[in-house]
């Protein structure tokens, strides 16, 4: 959700639109998972908060894939690392996620603990342990089976793994092709490789290949990068076709992703990676499309889209907060959770503005990044002081 390129790529209007839409779809999502406005207000509309809490959370994939293409854009645009030092790379990344990303956590946490004591419902978590917080503070919660302190926390660790391994992956390459030229000479290893994609590109659908036949099939790697590999790396096949200069080369990138999607479906179907696919050939087809490419787009989607980090970041405490709210003073009124429940996408969008205007779209350091790391982790132990004083 966090943009991954400063290439033109990342200035798309329809890339920005989509992220938008996708945007929109996951707070709906938490809003009708998360009660209890929801459960007030389901008699009112079962139909769609039924479909909400159930299909809106696809919209993950859709994050996934277009992470991939502006990966891409950013990492090896011509198929091949565009960059020597990976770790650079991959520090920079980390720093731009976690600094918005904590600032959210200790609005999260300063919510949960002022509601905690009249609002007993299973969404509020539980006052926050030391080693729960530092897990948090370096993405690795779900890793070490800590419990997340805000809804989708986990998608940041996620994004950032598929960051650091496709990074770590094209400089591999890069460092194995050099080696070879040096050991054998460019035309040799040209004449043993003569293949029309990169050895880079190769690798990304070998992975692509491992995670939706293997991995992405056992919900155990689900805290691991592989697992969501296969829509990440469509993504970046997809940026690749993009900017093929032979329309038969963006076709033949178009019919390899119909293959591997087609052919994990027939091993197991899987509506997530059905989506993943259809935005992967959607995206090439709109991308490669002159009209579509150059389309301004809607101006509040599109800037719901370039705030769609922040927003995804803060909105779980302000739905937390409206919910507190509602349920407190109209605890059974259906059109107060209907109400509510408009009210909290609308100030998660305005929260998220203002995160992203105030924090994310300023280039941080390492210092403001451990600077806000140390303020999590005080945050959430002096909140957890204070509730063992009442």
């Amino acid at each position: 959700m966090a943009n991954s390129s400063t290439s033109s790529a990342s200035r798309s209007a329809l890339i920005d639109c989509t992220k938008g839409l996708a945007c929109a779809a996951i707070v709906w999502h938490h809003l009708a998972f998360y009660g209890p406005m929801s459960d007030v207000a389901h008699p009112a509309m079962p139909e769609v908060l039924d479909w909400l809490y159930e299909y809106a959370r696809m919209a993950v994939q859709v994050f996934l894939v277009l992470g991939g293409y502006l990966a891409a854009a950013s990492l090896a645009p011509m198929g091949s690392a565009k960059f020597d030092a990976p770790f650079p790379k991959i520090g920079k990344r980390f720093v731009r996620l976690v600094v918005p990303y904590a600032v959210a956590l200790v609005v999260t946490i300063i919510v949960s603990a002022a509601i905690r004591p009249w609002f007993d419902h299973e969404s509020v978590s539980a006052d926050p342990g030391l080693w729960q917080l530092l897990a948090h503070a370096l993405l690795l919660q779900n890793i070490v089976g800590e419990e997340s302190l805000s809804a989708g926390v986990w998608y940041v660790s996620i994004d950032f793994q598929l960051f650091a391994l496709s990074t770590l992956l094209l400089a591999g390459v890069r460092w194995a092709g050099r080696a070879a030229s040096r050991r054998w000479g460019r035309q040799a290893v040209a004449a043993w490789w003569p293949w029309a994609l990169t050895g880079a590109q190769a690798l990304v659908v070998l992975g692509v290949a491992a995670s939706l036949y293997g991995f992405n099939r056992d919900a155990d790697w689900d805290v691991w990068a592989v697992y969501f590999f296969g829509a990440y790396g469509l993504g970046m096949m997809a940026f690749w076709a993009v900017q093929a200069d032979r329309r038969s080369t963006a076709w033949s990138w178009a019919m390899l992703i119909a293959a591997l999607v087609i052919s994990a479906l027939v091993l197991e179907w899987r509506d997530r990676i059905a989506l993943a696919g259809a935005t992967a050939l959607l995206l090439i087809v709109a991308m490669r499309t002159p009209a579509l490419a150059r389309w301004p787009g809607l101006a509040l989607l599109r800037r719901l889209g370039q705030i769609s980090y922040s927003v995804f970041l803060i909105h779980f405490s302000v739905c937390l907060l409206v919910n507190a709210v509602e349920s407190h003073f109209w605890p059974t009124s259906i059109p107060a959770a209907l109400v509510g429940m408009v009210s909290a996408f609308v100030l998660s969008i305005a929260a998220g503005y203002l995160l992203y205007q105030k924090i994310e779209r300023h280039v941080p350091s390492w210092h403001e990044a451990l600077r806000w790391q140390a303020g999590l982790i005080g945050a959430g132990l002096l909140t957890a002081v204070v509730a063992g004083l009442r």
